[in-house]
């Protein structure tokens, strides 16, 4: 990644950069937006400005949800780098304001554009599926009445520096699962968690403090279109050992069949394998017609 977009205009990454008074920089007030290009177009793009417009009304930023304009930048963004395919993260930070909590509105946003290859995703990996470690970090309490896919971080990164101590779990590359205080189910660092049990379809419900993720709102809606059975509620680890099936969203990897589960280590071999290690047959019914939504072409799994 040689090239990056500030406030629309091209920029060598190396020369990139803020202001140090930018209160994206100071209090994390900003918000990010990630997702992929099918055939070099970004996918569901305007579901994903319009969660950035919501949250930056939250926040006082001023943002237009110019979807044709942000589609203009990721076109020269991907040609500048060589890309044809693209993991994409869309930027709003605050703009610079005077030191301490703002009382007004801000008036100057940033809007940063970043663009890099897609990580590697072959068939096989989607059917085979990946691991889901357990995590003792539990997922803190959202910013506001639904969690901003905010600046602030830090919950997931020390999520992901508590998964790096599990053996186990880095051999196997598993994503990594929090649980709200409370011990229910919540989610991965980097996506929403749904299971399947007798035909039925479940995932935490937002009061648990999870991102509303685009992905998870799109499975949602096919469940319905596709009268497959789904409800939103408290769940527990117990329930993940007893499902048939299970698979973790994000707008980057789309549906990943999750075959096996580990517990936080003891000392023991704590894996189960679910769905005999194999994608479940709910989970490729949804992830083919999720791929028709986004846009891919090659929907097939």
């Amino acid at each position: 990644m040689k090239y990056t977009m500030v406030n629309g205009q091209l920029t060598e990454l190396k020369q990139a950069a803020i202001p140090v008074m930018d209160h994206g920089f100071l209090y994390g007030i900003g918000l990010f937006e990630t997702f992929r290009t099918y055939q070099g177009k970004p996918s569901i793009l305007r579901r994903h400005m319009e969660r950035m417009a919501a949250g930056c009304a939250e926040l006082g930023i001023p943002f237009a949800a110019d979807s044709e304009e942000l589609e203009r930048w990721i076109v020269r963004l991907l040609a500048a780098n060589g890309l044809e395919e693209a993991y994409i993260r869309y930027t709003v930070s605050a703009g610079e304001e005077l030191l301490g909590l703002p009382a007004g509105n801000y008036s100057e946003p940033n809007h940063i554009v970043f663009a890099k290859p897609l990580p590697a995703m072959s068939d096989e990996w989607y059917e085979k599926g990946k691991a889901l470690q357990l995590l003792r970090t539990r997922r803190n309490t959202p910013e506001g009445l639904v969690r901003f896919k905010s600046l602030h971080y830090m919950n997931n990164i020390l999520a992901k520096r508590e998964l790096m101590q599990y053996a186990q779990a880095v051999q196997r590359q598993a994503e990594g699962l929090m649980l709200t205080p409370e011990g229910y189910l919540a989610e991965g660092m980097v996506s929403n968690l749904f299971f399947v049990k007798d035909g039925m379809v479940f995932t935490p419900e937002l009061s648990t403090g999870i991102l509303p993720g685009i992905t998870r709102e799109v499975v949602l809606e096919v469940c319905k279109e596709q009268q497959i059975p789904a409800a939103e509620g408290l769940y527990t680890w117990e329930a993940l050992r007893d499902a048939d099936e299970i698979f973790m969203t994000s707008s980057i990897q789309e549906l990943v069949p999750i075959t096996t589960i580990l517990d936080v280590p003891t000392g023991e071999d704590s894996a189960v394998e679910i769905s005999q290690g194999r994608m479940g047959p709910i989970t490729r019914e949804l992830l083919h017609l999720y791929r028709i939504k986004a846009g891919r072409r090659d929907a097939t799994t």
